[in-house]
């Protein structure tokens, strides 16, 4: 079962967010054998899991943290990405499954678990938070259920987009022997400020508490 995200201000600590946001690029700058530079960026933020927001356990209420007490287990995975930034608003959405796992299999019984979609700027500055939830359905006897969830969001296009100077300066071809053929135009503190004020990146993870993020991190 799919809900729809909501506003909240309960997301997962940004501190937490903001120091583990490294996703592999969509679109990077590139050397071009060494006499210029391939602008490849695409509109389209950067998708990805912030570590350590990927799994989440559950324990029983009023137990501790042991193996013993454990009620659920469950990892978000096959995350998959689709963007359309042919418009004035660039549009994401993220698809994902979770896996879950249950220490006691007495009874059908639903899980509802928190998920959190953050879109970031220049690697810290929070565009926009959501959080929604997928819910997973165990029937009687079962151990593991499965479902899929979606997350959204939208960037505007022209706040992504290189300014025309920046890019001709980033992607002018150098012959070799010229003054700069060896300088990399993003050692410029100009060009590079631009390039991460232009560059987004949307993280999908489970909306942790401060005590499961430790968990998770330490175990």
């Amino acid at each position: 079962m799919i809900q729809s995200l909501t506003r909240s201000t309960a997301l997962l600590p940004l501190a937490a967010v903001l120091a583990l946001s490294a996703c592999a690029k969509n679109g990077e700058i590139v050397v071009d054998q060494g006499v210029g530079i391939s602008a490849l960026r695409s509109k389209c933020p950067a998708v990805g899991i912030p570590d350590y927001t990927g799994d989440i356990t559950v324990f029983r209420q009023g137990g501790q943290q042991l193996a013993s007490d454990i009620d659920v287990t469950a990892n978000i995975t096959n995350l998959r990405t689709t963007c359309n930034d042919q418009g004035e608003k660039v549009y994401s959405e993220a698809s994902f499954d979770v896996f879950a796992r249950r220490a006691d299999t007495r009874g059908a019984r639903q899980v509802s678990l928190p998920y959190f979609v953050t879109v970031l700027r220049g690697g810290s500055a929070v565009v926009s938070k959501e959080v929604g939830t997928v819910t997973l359905s165990f029937a009687d006897g079962q151990e593991r259920a499965q479902a899929s969830a979606k997350a959204a969001s939208y960037v505007n296009a022209s706040e992504a987009t290189l300014p025309e100077d920046i890019r001709e300066q980033i992607t002018r071809k150098r012959k070799a022997g010229d003054p700069d053929a060896a300088v990399d135009p993003l050692s410029e503190p100009a060009v590079r400020a631009a390039v991460q004020r232009a560059t987004f990146e949307m993280l999908v993870g489970f909306n942790l508490t401060q005590q499961q993020l430790a968990y998770n991190v330490t175990r």
